[in-house]
């Protein structure tokens, strides 16, 4: 026993098969007995620190000093970076859906595009509105609007909503605040500034091909069209809008509000390079840290779309309090995954598997994408598949002397592989079934197809300027 407990805490082999073990028993707890992943994220860290030698000290800490401790460290290394940002990304979501703006920024490109490119106009709006709202809200605002023009068009269903979906997945996969790209700089090490350059580098020519170029082939192959109770929901929902009185807000209003937090932030991170040291490099700075761009962001929001607009001091708390209440499970699972992470750090299993990649030849790009995908398709959820990769992944980095922009590719290559194949087990996949009223079959060849293509196309572009950059 004492030669088997040796070579599974100190060999090489031995730590890679403390590793899958882990991993499986993490897949196992999630898609066979459906444990929460912030549970099994947490029992299976515990498992792994304990069979590779740490002592119970060194995991949870003593009476004396609870806060030195591996569980506090990991929890706190990755949450201290993310939950201010992904807080207020949230409530600015919230603020743009609730005043209407959506709806606004829609008809505003259905009138500039015309109706017969509808599609682009539904894919622009999917892509703008999609910085910053969370997928699933973003489908259940402009959901009505694209029930109203494809019954307008008379064509498939398909040919509207998939570029809408496409592009609130390519935001959602790449550009913070969500809580994915979020959660991939802090893991990595990696400037939100460097995420959003390369996040758009990569994902804008995978929205083309995806949400763009492929709605249309598919669109016109499988005809579905708008069912009679989603025509009447967005009827009901029209009349209630007008009945409410509240005028829209201005469309430069909305682009301020949206694209004011992303400009500081790059601000920030380009003043950098380029700025002398002095008074503006500070303030610069200052203005691109993401929490307060982001904090400032929030509250021209409870301004021009708020108070403005006839809100009260009241309805603004509750609007905020209701935006941030489902943030906690999130806020678990990532805090989870960086615990899990720093496990397999200290106990050397970070060390064993660099040296295993290393040796297959693999970049570790390639690798990053490589083990996304596979927890991705395995268990569904994108954000168990990103901070697991993220937390198998970053021990591997602190050896290598990656810049800024190599290391964003990676976040990127990680975020893409964790919405490749959306299928069954993919909780976004049964929304826009149910939104949009698509039966499961159609399901596979249009939505997984179009996930499978923004995956693979952004993946390909970072491979590609991994190249220049390296």
């Amino acid at each position: 026993m004492a030669t088997f407990l040796h070579w599974l805490q100190h060999e090489t082999p031995g730590l890679l098969v403390l590793c899958a073990a882990g991993i499986a028993a993490l897949l196992l707890m999630i898609i066979r007995f459906r444990i929460e992943p912030f549970i099994a994220l947490l029992v299976t860290g515990l498992l792994i620190a304990l069979a590779a030698g740490l002592s119970p000290e060194e995991i949870v800490g003593t009476a004396q000093s609870s806060g030195d401790s591996l569980l506090e460290d990991g929890f706190a290394s990755i949450l201290g970076h993310i939950t201010a940002i992904i807080g207020l990304g949230t409530i600015l979501g919230s603020m743009l859906e609730a005043s209407g703006g959506a709806q606004l920024l829609t008809r505003e490109l259905l009138t500039a595009v015309g109706e017969r490119r509808a599609p682009l106009a539904m894919g622009l709006s999917g892509l703008i509105f999609g910085v910053p709202v969370f997928f699933d809200i973003g489908i259940f605002v402009l959901a009505p609007l694209v029930y109203v023009v494809a019954r307008e068009g008379k064509r498939s269903i398909l040919l509207y909503c998939l570029p809408l979906v496409a592009g609130l997945s390519m935001t959602h996969a790449f550009l913070p605040p969500h809580p994915g790209p979020v959660v991939a700089a802090g893991l990595l090490g990696v400037d939100l500034g460097w995420i959003i350059l390369m996040g758009l580098a990569c994902g804008l020519p995978a929205f083309i091909l995806a949400g763009l170029l492929y709605p249309v082939w598919i669109g016109n192959r499988i005809h579905l069209p708008v069912p009679d109770d989603m025509l009447a929901t967005a009827d009901a929902m029209a009349r209630e809008r007008t009945e409410q009185g509240r005028p829209d807000p201005g469309l430069g209003t909305v682009a301020l509000i949206i694209g004011l937090p992303m400009v500081l932030i790059l601000g920030g991170t380009f003043g950098s390079i380029t700025l002398p040291a002095g008074g503006l490099l500070a303030t610069v700075t200052f203005l691109g840290n993401p929490t307060v761009a982001l904090t400032i962001a929030v509250l021209l929001s409870f301004w021009l779309l708020g108070t403005r607009r006839g809100m009260t001091g009241a309805q603004l708390s509750e609007l905020t309090a209701g935006a941030l209440r489902p943030l906690g499970m999130l806020l678990l699972v990532v805090g989870a995954g960086g615990f899990f992470g720093k496990v397999l750090a200290e106990t050397g299993v970070g060390d064993a598997l660099a040296g295993s990649l290393q040796a297959t030849g693999l970049p570790m790009l390639v690798s990053a994408y490589v083990i996304s995908s596979g927890l991705r398709i395995a268990q569904g959820s994108a954000t168990v598949a990103i901070v697991t990769t993220g937390g198998i992944v970053a021990p591997l980095l602190q050896a290598g002397d990656h810049s800024q922009a190599q290391l964003a590719l990676i976040a990127v290559a990680i975020a893409a592989g964790s919405i490749i194949a959306s299928h069954v087990n993919d909780g976004g996949f049964w929304i826009i079934s149910r939104y949009f009223g698509i039966p499961v079959a159609d399901m596979l060849k249009s939505w997984t197809v179009l996930e499978t293509i923004l995956s693979v196309v952004a993946f390909a572009m970072a491979a590609s300027l991994s190249v220049v950059a390296g």
